[in-house]
């Protein structure tokens, strides 16, 4: 049939617009505000709503009328998780997505290794991309406020500079790949007791000092595309829609352009949502791990209440444009950035990057000259203990992962050791308590598998223990907090036990906390390692045989008794909360003194101290030289580090900065620097830090702002937190 002259006409106009709505857009060399602008102008008030909350479980939509494509996100600060269903908890089942397990970022916090941490970053992007995720949920940079959180594996330490430093490298190695990092829990998500209601009451000060500078270094230095908001209050406020959170610290005084996502159920009001910085609402009405929702998405609150809120002018519409264009904005970065790889997944490439962090992760807290143990003197090796057999990927809540590779610590032992010259025994068990209670482990199980392990011990020329913690509830897991400061399943008692029948027993923990050793003095040799990931058997073979010199350094205190923990010894108050009304609050008591810097300020030695660390060879400090008496912009701080040992090795120089005298109290000493060595025998190496004045400032909370008095200062040189090698004094007039 002939087209008439007006059918042909609306054909071309609709032809002239659907050219024109994708002309700007889709120019990847357009600047990203003008794409921005271009494409928030053509959509429709529903198109942007329906942006602003999920449309499946790991899933925010884009536009599809204008080609614009939505958002793929994946939990796995240490690896991209397994598939999951669309619109449920459970796995997909898929054949596909086994990925490579990257160390934990408690880990990755222990090397110390800033490299490391954008290696690290760089390649769990490329595994994100290659699985088309646009948004990788993590790092998670909650300082480490007791040994009894859950979650304290998934974080990367007591010491804010610390965790800044590495969050932001991993954060570019990760969005090099045009994938999001979404760094999170933001803010003060330090335990898992009542994790989603839990008031937090904080001084401004601690709050500036000790629990906001990693999200301010992952936003300033690391440039995140993305923030998740956590489950806790703020004052009263919940923190996924907490004004002074999101819109006065965050945008303001920050100045972050990216999007704030909820963490999954973290969304409780529309109006707080409307008005006070949320961008995407994920998964709501349910706990974000097991539980399902009875609403459909749109009945979430940043979907039809917000819709209705908005024509009946309750909420201004600016808030909308304002979500939709950091969701743009995140979108152009992630899922239309044309400049993007195609990734890879599982790769050698990879599996060599796991391996490395885990081989500088370990930290020997302890060696009586057991270490390293060579096959030939080794003779017949008694291996105990659960985690020597256990995959330790699975369970902890979201971070569980599906390793496409991986070997338990006993395997690798036979293979290097020999197996006709290893034996195994259990010692304990823990059960299979992932997520919904403590274990109770009956004792006369506990009993008799501890019995066998100690008979094989008496006739072993060496034990090889490897317990410590799992991902089990009550553990080291998402959901739940530890009950406990010491080992569980009576894994003190089968120490001792052990030790007793066989004083060369090497204890080589896994864990993702601190806990107690009342067995400590007899040992022969301590190894703390943390979930380590596809590769994590091999390098804690490799420190026992010495095949790798440990350069591991502790990214938080291990406290003698738990009571001198700040928290903890604050009161219930302080920890783990009280609940009025069915309400839990609690009061952050300990102020800024947590971790190291109470132990230092009150004179409660550790057990082992922040940034402590062993190896198999000694190194010597030179003289700390400062290139200037007084700091005006920033002065240099140098000193000349040597390996006076017969192996090559890697030293951690620690910079800690002292106020002599200040108007307000303030820690002994506080972490502003730290640079890896890498030193053959005999070698030097100069370690070179520059202090500016921002190093010297604290937060006055009387003038609500940071600030610098005059007066002198002490530049600290050590090994760790304790070992001051060299010190240098300063001025600030």
């Amino acid at each position: 049939m002939k087209k008439s002259f007006l059918t042909t006409l609306v054909i071309a106009v609709i032809a002239i617009n659907v050219a024109a709505s994708t002309l700007v857009y889709k120019d990847v060399n357009a600047p990203i505000e003008d794409r921005v602008e271009d494409a928030l102008s053509r959509m429709t008030l529903d198109e942007k709503i329906k942006m602003t909350h999920a449309a499946g479980k790991f899933y925010s939509p884009g536009v599809p009328r204008l080609g614009i494509p939505g958002l793929m996100m994946s939990d796995g600060p240490h690896g991209v998780r397994a598939e999951i269903s669309w619109n449920t908890w459970k796995y997909a089942d898929w054949t596909t997505d086994s990925a490579t397990a990257y160390p934990a970022l408690t880990g990755l916090a222990a090397t110390w290794n800033r490299d490391l941490a954008r290696r690290f970053g760089v390649s769990i992007g490329e595994e994100a991309l290659y699985r088309g995720k646009n948004v990788l949920l993590g790092p998670g940079v909650n300082i480490y406020r007791t040994p009894l959180n859950g979650r304290n594996f998934e974080y990367m330490g007591e010491d804010p500079y610390l965790a800044g430093e590495l969050a932001a490298e991993y954060i570019q190695g990760v969005q090099s790949n045009g994938v999001a990092a979404c760094v999170k829990h933001y803010a003060l998500n330090n335990q898992e007791t009542w994790r989603d209601n839990i008031d937090v009451k904080v001084d401004n000060r601690a709050l500036y000092e000790i629990y906001l500078p990693a999200f301010k270094k992952a936003v300033q230095q690391g440039g995140a595309w993305s923030i998740m908001g956590a489950y806790n209050k703020l004052d009263g406020q919940h923190c996924c829609h907490n004004d002074l959170l999101l819109n006065k610290i965050l945008r303001e005084e920050w100045g972050f352009d990216g999007a704030v996502i909820t963490d999954w159920g973290g969304a409780h009001d529309t109006r707080e949502a409307a008005l006070n910085g949320l961008d995407i609402e994920m998964g709501s009405h349910t706990n974000g791990l097991t539980t399902e929702s009875a609403f459909t998405y749109d009945d979430y609150y940043l979907a039809n209440p917000y819709k209705q809120m908005l024509e009946n002018g309750e909420v201004p519409m600016e808030t909308l444009d304002a979500k939709a264009r950091n969701i743009l904005r995140l979108i152009m970065r992630t899922s239309m950035n044309g400049s993007a790889r195609y990734g890879s997944l599982a790769s050698d490439e990879h599996f060599a990057d796991a391996r490395a962090i885990a081989d500088e992760s370990i930290v020997l807290l302890k060696n009586n000259g057991i270490l390293p143990l060579d096959p030939v003197r080794a003779g017949r090796v008694l291996v105990v203990g659960e985690n020597a057999t256990r995959n330790l990927c699975k369970g902890g809540g979201s971070s569980e992962l599906k390793p496409k590779l991986i070997k338990t610590p006993l395997e690798v032992i036979r293979e290097y050791y020999g197996e006709d010259n290893v034996v195994y025994a259990k010692g304990y068990r823990s059960g299979k308590a992932m997520y919904s209670s403590a274990e109770d482990i009956p004792a006369a199980e506990l009993d008799s598998m501890r019995r066998e392990a100690v008979v094989l011990a008496r006739e072993a020329d060496v034990v090889i223990y490897i317990g410590g913690m799992n991902k089990n509830a009550y553990q080291d897991c998402e959901a739940s907090d530890r009950l406990d400061f010491h080992l569980s399943y009576e894994q003190d008692r089968l120490i001792a036990e052990l030790a007793a029948a066989n004083p060369r027993i090497i204890v080589a923990n896994i864990s993702g906390n601190a806990y107690a050793m009342p067995w400590l003095d007899r040992v022969s040799a301590v190894i703390q390692s943390w979930y380590p990931g596809s590769a994590g058997a091999l390098s804690l073979v490799d420190v026992i045989a010495g095949r790798v010199n440990p350069s591991g350094r502790l990214p938080f205190s291990f406290p003698r008794r738990l009571e001198d923990c700040n928290a903890i010894a604050k009161g219930t108050l302080s920890y783990p909360g009280i609940e009025e009304n069915g309400q839990p609050r609690q009061e952050y008591l300990d102020g800024i003194f947590v971790g190291y810097r109470h132990h230092d300020t009150a004179r409660i030695p550790a057990l082992f101290p922040f940034g402590y660390g062993l190896s198999y060879t000694k190194f010597d400090y030179g003289k700390v030289i400062c290139s200037a008496h007084e700091i005006v912009d920033s002065i240099t701080v140098t000193v000349p580090v040597t390996n006076v040992g017969d192996v090559a090795g890697k030293e951690v120089v620690q910079l800690y900065i002292s106020d002599l005298k200040s108007t307000l109290p303030r820690p002994v000493k506080e972490l502003k620097g730290f640079q890896k060595l890498t030193l053959a025998p005999g070698e030097t190496a100069t370690a070179e830090f520059v202090i500016t004045v921002d190093d010297l400032k604290y937060y006055d909370d009387r003038r609500s702002e940071w600030i610098v008095e005059p007066g002198k200062f002490k530049a600290l040189i050590g090994a760790s937190l304790t070992d001051i090698r060299g010190a240098a004094e300063f001025y600030y007039r």
